[in-house]
């Protein structure tokens, strides 16, 4: 017998049914909202993947450029080699074809194109040599795309400046590092139909999406005087065989960095990137990083301080015996039987470390401090460029009079070189601290994008107190230590510095940093010059006879170059740098010797690159630094 239901019974079984299919209608609708809205883009994008085969097309990195629009850092056409697995007819002749132009692995290749992959890749940035060479083999499923490697037309010059790129064009460090946003492209493509195994199908064609270049960098640097820099390098570091030695040239009335040197450096297209520890010892800019006890150098910031505080004037007089006695403890001179009786002017001009200890201890802590770190030391300049240090200041309430005697004349406290010689702008400009540079602009596909405008820091002292300063500087190079420095028919103003190193807490015994700093036309300064030799050899070590010549010889041929008007006619005459890459060393040395130049040779073979590169202004008789294929970095 059948049972029956009642009305009400059916009436809810009727809805449990009808529920059941909404919720499946719903369940349904909802799955393609989300599939149609939600996840569109990501399914058309997979589905183009399947069906579409695209070639990359690398944008150009942009152009770094100095002032006058010498190319610094270029691109050279270079070939990605790619294969499409499923489209290669016979794997082992391409595999074997493919080795032979390549200079591969046979084995490497093959296992290359047995991959199940759609696309592999065989080979990165081939010139365009090797790759006319692979399009002539027709080989069926493999392909190139055109790229772009960095090419740095002038070798070393500013190799710790610039930086380099990696295999992919990313700027890795300097300033290829520190502007890639600016100097990175968007990479375009072409693309055509396949099938889903990637082989190309029907008669769509290829579609093509333009790259964009990166935008263009033009920096304060000057090739020229970068050129002065590291001639004056190499060939200090060789005279001295010095540990290492640099140089900064700097516009005084904008902060902007010409010239930033360092000998020993490295050619920017022969990177030794399978030594990571050498590469990070050669490409260190240590005129940022590093920090040195800058020594008589720093005597110009107390001078200053003293003229704008008001603790001394053109007639106050000191003593020197010999010594001081600061806190119980006897601090020397460097000159042990002292200077006498001097005034202002003398005590500058003998260096005399009694003169700015005295003039140190009058001002106090507070005073002489307040003055220091407003010329910027104790803090970062804020140039554009990574892993600056901040330098070394005691924090002023644990400096005691001993320790602040020693401030006075450069001890106890420690800079960088781009501290120092911005700090010395300030006090030669007529009082206006700027932040260093490196930029000037960057210009794009619609025209300048940016450009840089002097930043203004502060003016830790006056007009009046600047130019005193400059007639004390002065005096130095005319009268004082830094005669070494001075140049014909240009007014020079500067001072020498000599510190002794530290290692681990104590003096190092025998090792110094030596150093000029100097300015001129010393009436209206453009530039403010920075030279430092890191631990010279033997027993000749002060900064007035092994920095302050090469600091001169740098004026000098800026002099000549700026067309700066002399009381006298000046006694070198300068040629042009021949150009001796390419050459056997033998016929580089010849030539360079027979156009009245030294060489100093590194590596063997054929020669790769030059220090200064061709082109450029060098003096008769200058050392070239000429490097072979084997590059050896000792």
């Amino acid at each position: 017998m059948r049972k029956s239901y009642s009305i009400t019974e059916l009436r809810k079984r009727l809805l449990i049914v009808f529920i059941s299919i909404t919720f499946f209608f719903c369940l349904l609708a909802g799955r393609l909202f989300f599939l149609q809205l939600v996840q569109n883009e990501e399914l058309v994008s997979r589905a183009a993947d399947q069906w579409y085969r695209d070639i990359p097309l690398e944008a150009p990195r942009g152009r770094i450029y100095d002032r006058n629009g010498v190319v610094l850092a270029d691109n050279r056409l270079v070939y990605d080699v790619y294969a499409r697995p499923n489209a290669v007819g016979d794997r082992g002749a391409a595999a074997q074809a493919l080795a032979g132009v390549l200079g591969y692995d046979e084995s490497r290749v093959l296992e290359r194109l047995n991959m199940s992959a759609s696309e592999v890749t065989i080979a990165r940035k081939v010139d365009e040599e090797v790759a006319d060479r692979v399009e002539a083999l027709g080989l069926s499923g493999v392909y190139l795309a055109a790229g772009y490697e960095r090419e740095y037309p002038n070798g070393s010059m500013l190799s710790k400046v610039i930086g380099f790129t990696n295999i992919d064009n990313d700027g890795q460090n300097g300033l290829e590092g520190y502007y890639d946003r600016y100097l990175t492209g968007v990479d375009g493509y072409m693309y055509g139909d396949t099938d889903i195994v990637g082989r190309e199908v029907g008669e769509g064609g290829v579609r093509y999406v333009p790259s964009v270049p990166g935008c263009d960098v033009t920096l304060t640097v000057d090739a020229e005087i970068q050129s002065f820099a590291e001639s004056a390098a190499v060939e200090a570091q060789l005279e001295w065989g010095a540990k290492s030695c640099s140089a900064i040239v700097m516009d005084v009335d904008t902060g902007g960095i010409v010239a930033m040197a360092s000998y020993p450096s490295y050619d920017l297209n022969d990177i030794p990137r399978d030594d990571i520890d050498l590469l990070n010892l050669l490409s260190k800019n240590q005129s940022l990083t590093d920090v040195y006890e800058p020594g008589s150098t720093f005597k110009i910031f107390t001078t200053a301080a003293a003229l704008e505080s008001g603790v001394v004037t053109d007639n106050s007089r000191f003593y020197c015996g010999g010594s001081m006695t600061v806190d119980g403890r006897r601090i020397r001179c460097w000159r042990t039987i002292g200077h006498g009786s001097q005034d202002l002017a003398a005590g500058v001009r003998n260096s005399c470390n009694c003169v700015f200890m005295s003039l140190a201890l009058s001002m106090g802590t507070d005073t002489l401090y307040d003055y220091l770190q407003a010329f910027g030391f104790g803090s970062k300049t804020g140039v554009d460029f990574y892993g600056e240090s901040s330098g070394i200041m005691m924090a002023r309430e644990n400096v005691k009079n001993v320790d602040l005697a020693r401030i006075g004349f450069g001890q106890a406290v420690a800079v960088t070189p781009l501290q120092l010689a911005a700090g010395v702008c300030a006090a030669v400009n007529g009082g206006t601290l700027y932040e260093p540079h490196f930029l000037t602009s960057v210009t794009g596909g619609t025209g300048e994008i940016y450009r840089h405008v002097p930043d203004v820091r502060g003016t830790p002292i006056s007009e009046a107190t600047s130019a005193r300063l400059r007639e004390l500087l002065v005096s130095v190079v005319e009268e004082g230590g830094g005669s070494k420095a001075a140049v014909e028919g240009i007014r020079v103003g500067g001072k020498t510095g000599t510190a002794q190193k530290y290692e681990d807490g104590h003096i190092a015994q025998g090792k110094y940093v030596s150093s000029f700093v100097g300015f001129a036309p010393a009436d209206d300064p453009e530039y403010v010059v920075l030279f430092i030799v890191d631990e010279p050899s033997g027993y000749t070590y002060y900064g007035s006879l092994t920095a302050a010549p090469y600091a001169g010889r740098i004026i000098d041929r800026i002099a000549d170059y700026e067309g700066w008007e002399r009381t006298v006619d000046p006694p070198e005459t300068y040629i042009t740098m021949p150009e001796v890459t390419g050459m056997s060393m033998a016929e580089a040395v010849a030539a360079l010797e027979a156009a009245g130049l030294q060489a100093e040779t590194t590596g063997e073979g054929v020669v790769t690159s030059t220090t200064p590169a061709a082109g450029l202004s060098v003096a008769v008789g200058d050392v070239v630094l000429v490097r072979g294929e084997a590059f050896d970095s000792s």
